[in-house]
């Protein structure tokens, strides 16, 4: 009897030790889904400052937080809701009059993270435009991973309330985006970013061409919002569907040294727009496959 009892509590000793190895974890945990942060490893990494340079820089910037509190009840108090569309007139979105415009954007290259060797700038030019210049080289780092690169991208910093809350554009009564470029010939992407809550969102980009013509002439591109495509990645997706205007968090434009297009490139911005167009009654310009479940992207 007593050794039964005994086998039985070697017994319990060893189902306990097997359900606390099992917690135990030699490798790291792999997900397929779960994303660390938002930058997928390309986060730079910048010196932290000190405990009493964060406090006189939170001092300085309560200044200027309350300040655009303010200016969001005033106009909230004050504005009066555009309930009539008018046809033909373009609302400016960017553009490039005030003094510190320049600070709302994100100039970024393949340089950036050592992959390549693009160069490029954003400044403003003689005309008082907007002018996003440099050069686009296919030459990538020889390190055996990277394959192919050359690329050069602007874009604005993501919209912001008092009290940096994170905010969208709401552009929901346009269906037509309005620019005035001048180009040197080369095509750029557009990109109407709509960074989601979840990881699985937070690279989703709609995006559309820009062909520039080149020459000393201005010329105003009118898009219809129910082009633009999705993609995230890099890759554009099998199921598609129509840009939420009311979750846009940023607005760019891309340059890539694709098919011997190396070179310098040069694009002009004057305005970013838009407008309500009556006569376009397109929603969405491209089918929609039914996917099997879990089937996002080609």
């Amino acid at each position: 009897m007593q050794s039964l009892l005994r086998q039985g509590h070697s017994l319990r000793c060893y189902y306990l030790m097997g359900i606390q190895a099992q917690k135990i974890h030699t490798t790291a945990v792999q997900s397929t889904f779960w994303e660390r942060e938002k930058k997928s490893g390309y986060k730079t990494k910048l010196p932290e400052p000190s405990k009493k340079q964060l406090i006189l820089d939170g001092f300085k910037d309560l200044k200027e937080e309350i300040k655009l509190w303010r200016q969001e009840v005033k106009e909230h108090l004050q504005s009066d809701p555009i309930l009539v569309f008018r046809p033909g007139e373009t609302d400016v979105v960017f553009d490039f009059k005030a003094p510190d415009v320049l600070d709302k954007w994100t100039v970024t290259t393949d340089a950036d993270h050592g992959e390549g060797k693009s160069t490029a700038a954003l400044e403003l030019s003689a005309s008082g435009a907007g002018l996003f210049h440099g050069e686009v080289s296919s030459e990538h780092t020889k390190d055996g991973i990277i394959k192919r690169t050359g690329y050069a991208n602007i874009r604005t910093k993501r919209v912001r309330k008092s009290f940096k809350r994170e905010a969208t554009y709401d552009w929901t009564q346009y269906n037509m985006l309005i620019m005035k470029v001048r180009g040197d010939g080369r095509s750029y992407l557009i990109n109407l970013h709509t960074e989601g809550y979840f990881d699985l969102m937070w690279n989703d980009i709609y995006h559309y061409v820009l062909y520039t013509r080149g020459g000393p002439h201005w010329q105003i591109a009118k898009i219809p919002f129910s082009k633009f495509f999705l993609s995230s990645k890099g890759r554009v997706q099998d199921r598609q569907g129509a840009i939420a205007l009311n979750k846009v968090t940023h607005f760019g434009f891309s340059v890539a040294a694709k098919k011997g297009m190396d070179g310098p490139f040069n694009l002009e911005i004057d305005y970013v727009g838009l407008e309500y167009d009556p006569s376009h009654r397109e929603e969405f310009a491209y089918e929609m496959y039914k996917t099997p479940k879990y089937i996002v992207a080609t």
